[in-house]
C-alpha cells in the first residue's frame, strides 16, 4: 500500500510543479509580450486554461494523502475505540465506492467530451475530464490505504484525563 500511495503522491507532485510552472511561464510570456510589442500569443489563454484543473485535482489528490483536508472527528472521538475501527473502515470504504463511481461515470462520459475541441489548439475535452476521472480513481486508493490502516490499526482507548483534542483559541 506504501507504494502505491508514494507512486500516486510522486505523480500528482510532478503534475502540480509541471502544470504550475508552466501555466506561470506562458502567462509571464504573454504579459511581456503584451506590455512590450502590444500583441500575444494567440493559444496563451488556452493552455492555462487546460493545465488548471491538472493543478487542482493534483492538489486535491495531495491534501488527501497528507491527511489535509478538514473533517470532524468530534463523533468519533466519543464512541469506545473497538466502535472507532468499524465505523472508520466502513465510512472509508464508502468514500472508495463513492470515488470509484464518480470516476467511472466519469469514464462514460469520455467520448462525449472527447468531440467538444478548444477553440485555438483543438485539444479534446475529454482531456479536462480524463484528469478528473483519474483524479477520482486515486483519491478512491487513498481512501482504501485509509480504509485498510484504520482496520490494521491498534485501537487506542480514550484516555479521560489526557487534554482535548480540540485547539484553544489564539486569539
Amino acid at each position: 500500500m506504501n507504494a502505491i500511495e508514494r507512486g500516486v503522491v510522486g505523480l500528482c507532485r510532478s503534475v502540480l510543479w509541471i502544470s504550475t510552472t508552466v501555466i506561470f511561464g506562458i502567462l509571464v510570456a504573454n504579459t511581456v509580450l503584451r506590455y512590450a510589442t502590444g500583441s500575444s500569443l494567440q493559444w496563451a489563454n488556452e493552455v492555462p486554461e487546460l493545465l488548471f484543473p491538472w493543478l487542482v485535482m493534483s492538489g486535491v489528490v495531495l491534501a488527501a494523502a497528507h491527511g489535509a483536508h478538514i473533517t470532524t472527528s468530534f463523533l468519533m472521538d466519543a464512541v469506545p475505540a473497538h466502535v472507532r475501527r468499524i465505523v472508520s473502515t466502513v465510512v472509508w470504504l464508502t468514500v472508495v465506492g463513492l470515488y470509484a463511481t464518480l470516476s467511472w461515470a466519469t469514464w462514460q462520459m469520455l467520448e462525449i467530451a472527447h468531440d467538444e475541441k478548444s477553440p485555438i489548439l483543438q485539444v479534446p475535452g475529454s482531456i479536462t475530464y480524463g484528469c478528473v476521472m483519474v483524479g477520482m480513481a486515486m483519491l478512491a486508493l487513498i481512501a482504501l490505504k485509509s480504509a485498510w490502516l484504520a482496520w490494521t490499526s491498534v485501537p487506542k482507548p480514550a484516555d479521560p484525563a489526557a487534554e482535548p483534542a480540540i485547539p484553544k483559541a489564539h486569539w
